[in-house]
Formats: structure tokens, C-alpha cells, sequence
């Protein structure tokens, strides 16, 4: 209930504070690109229930049936120039403001995956991210924030995808599950905005003890 509270409360003002660059947007993306304001795209909740994650469009239409699918690539053909920035900057994150109002979300959980991806995590790690709501921001957010670069210069992308990052991204989701509170919540949201000032700072490892440890790629 108090994180809940905090969610509704902290959502309110952001959208009070960021209102602005949101109407700027919506209005660059109706006159650019292909026309498309919004992308809503299936994701896995709590108790495994799917639901409609909101963002801004960044991507061509049907990119899913596209390319590499429901992974984006460095440098992928796929994203709008507009998108580009959206990305860079993680704006286009922004509408998720209202999945976080309607309870779908909170602002720090574990990353909602589509189910495809979901579906490739352990079960006995499923079963643990699950039992709470996913979340704007999370470890998993965190350490992955530049996921795509991870995948830069690989043979076979989606294998590395499947074989490197999602384990680790599976077992970073069940550290926080099993790790969740007030305290921790409030750290993740510091630690998401310090990292957007300072992107190359390693606060994540001094903040946060206890973490899985990282696989080699991470620590190149």
C-alpha cells in the first residue's frame, strides 16, 4: 500500500513536470515518420497477467514481424530517426506514466518482457518476478540501459540475446523480487536518474550489494 501510494503520488508530478515535453512529442511524432503517436505492445505482468505497455512510437510499423523481431539491433534499420532520440534519451518510456496510474505497473519492479522473451526465462525465476508489479525502472533497467550496444558486432545476435543477457537479466529481476522495499525502491529511483546525468558512473555496484555477479561481457 505505501508503495502504491508513492507510485500514484510521484506519477502525478511527473506528469505535472514533464506535460510539456509530452504535448512537444506527441505533436513531432504526428508530422514525422509514419504518423504513429502511440505503441501499445503485450507484456507480461504480475501473476503472469498480459497487458498493453504504452510508448511512443519509434519504430516503423510491424517491426515485430520485421528484422530481428522483438529485439532491436545497434543501428537498427528499424527506428524512426525521431526514434532515435526517443530512445537515446528514454523518453519514449514516458507514457508508461499511465500503465503506473490504472496499477499495471509501479515505477520499480522488474522490466516487463514481451511473452516470447518472458517465456525464455527460467521457471523457477517466472515464478519469483511474478509476484510483484513490473516496473518503469529496476535493476534489470539499470544494468541494461544500453542493452543494444551489448549486442553490437555479433555473428549471431539473437543467440547471444537468448544464451548471455536474458539469463542475467532473469537472475538481476529475482535479486529485486526478493529484495523489494521501501528503501530499495527509493534507491532505484536515484540511481536511474543519476545514471541518466552520469551515464559511465558505477554507482549501481557501490548503491546496491549483493548482486548477482556480472558475466564477462558485462565486465568489459
Amino acid at each position: 500500500m505505501i508503495k502504491r501510494f508513492f507510485d500514484i503520488l510521484i506519477s502525478f508530478c511527473a506528469i505535472l513536470i514533464v506535460s510539456p515535453i509530452l504535448i512537444l512529442i506527441i505533436i513531432v511524432l504526428k508530422f514525422t515518420g509514419e504518423g504513429e503517436v502511440f505503441y501499445l505492445q503485450k507484456r507480461v505482468g504480475k501473476d503472469g497477467k498480459e497487458f498493453g505497455l504504452l510508448k511512443f512510437a519509434t519504430m516503423i510499423k510491424n517491426s515485430p514481424k520485421i528484422g530481428a523481431g522483438e529485439i532491436t539491433l545497434p543501428n537498427d534499420p528499424r527506428v524512426l530517426p525521431v526514434g532515435k532520440f526517443l530512445r537515446k534519451t528514454k523518453i519514449n518510456e514516458l507514457p508508461q506514466i499511465w500503465n503506473i496510474l490504472n496499477g499495471q505497473m509501479s515505477i520499480v519492479g522488474p522490466r516487463p518482457m514481451v511473452p516470447n522473451t518472458f517465456l525464455k526465462y527460467p521457471d523457477k525465476d517466472k515464478e519469483i518476478i511474478m509476484k510483484i508489479s513490473p516496473g518503469l525502472t529496476g535493476i534489470g533497467s539499470i544494468i541494461f540501459r544500453d542493452e543494444e550496444s551489448y549486442l553490437e558486432n555479433k555473428s549471431d545476435a539473437m543467440t547471444f540475446y537468448d544464451e548471455e543477457i536474458i539469463p542475467y537479466k532473469s537472475s538481476l529481476e529475482v535479486w529485486y523480487a526478493n529484495n523489494a522495499s521501501i528503501k530499495n525502491y527509493f534507491l532505484v529511483i536515484f540511481v536511474t536518474a543519476w545514471i541518466i546525468i552520469f551515464p559511465k558512473s558505477r554507482i549501481t555496484d557501490l548503491v546496491f550489494k549483493g548482486l548477482p555477479k556480472k558475466p564477462d561481457f558485462l565486465k568489459k
